[in-house]
């Protein structure tokens, strides 16, 4: 029996919520499909003093340097115009020279950096039952919550994720209470750069495509 697929915005490829030229789609989540409670609620939301304001820099950096700056950039800039003065930064290991770069030009632009690696704390994978077979990658265990927990206690004003694992991502976005910004998302297998297997998903990693049932096109 085929698996009924809802569709929504990933299956458009219209768009005209952004450009506001074309016809919208029979199953478009701004005609048709739109949710007004939830949209009016976000609304809402923005009204909130901290969310406004991350919204109304994130529009004007964006508007200011458009394909001209960096992502390092645009972070730093974002991060003056919101009048953070501490910044911290939960970096997986295997990137702590690139954090260590990024602290320096953070600090040559004036801001407090603290940072955190994912190993800090040294704790054995077998403390929260992670099975032996993963130690095969390595003794102790990544800790995204005690990142969280001790930029927390810092009192840092932006985290910064650099490199965490998936998984291990979401679990330090749960418990952070800063705002958090992703530079770098980790990928070992495509230098960091995951976006580079959806760009190659009809050549060189077709594989991709390939389903694990008979709704492989899906």
């Amino acid at each position: 029996m085929e698996k009924e697929v809802k569709r929504s915005c990933i299956d458009c490829a219209v768009t005209n919520c952004s450009v506001g030229n074309k016809t919208y789609p029979n199953f478009c989540l701004t005609t048709e499909n739109l949710d007004e409670a939830v949209l009016e609620e976000s609304l809402k939301l923005y009204e909130e003093e901290e969310n406004h304001k991350i919204m109304l820099e994130a529009a004007s950096v964006e508007a200011e340097f458009y394909g001209m700056m960096t992502r390092v950039e645009e972070t730093a800039e974002f991060a003056k115009r919101m009048g953070y003065e501490k910044i911290g930064i939960a970096t997986c290991v295997g990137l702590i020279n690139e954090s260590r770069i990024l602290a320096s030009i953070l600090r040559k632009k004036g801001f407090e950096v603290f940072g955190v690696a994912c190993k800090a704390g040294a704790v054995d994978k077998s403390r929260v039952g992670i099975d032996e077979s993963c130690k095969r990658v390595g003794k102790n265990m990544c800790n995204p919550i005690h990142q969280a927990k001790r930029l927390n206690i810092e009192k840092t004003e932006l985290n910064i994720a650099v490199g965490l694992c998936v998984g291990h991502d979401s679990l330090f976005y749960k418990y952070s209470e800063a705002p958090v910004t992703t530079l770098v998302v980790k990928d070992r297998v495509l230098g960091h750069n995951p976006v580079a297997a959806l760009y190659t998903a009809n050549s060189y990693y077709k594989r991709l495509l390939k389903g694990n049932s008979e709704n492989e096109d899906i």
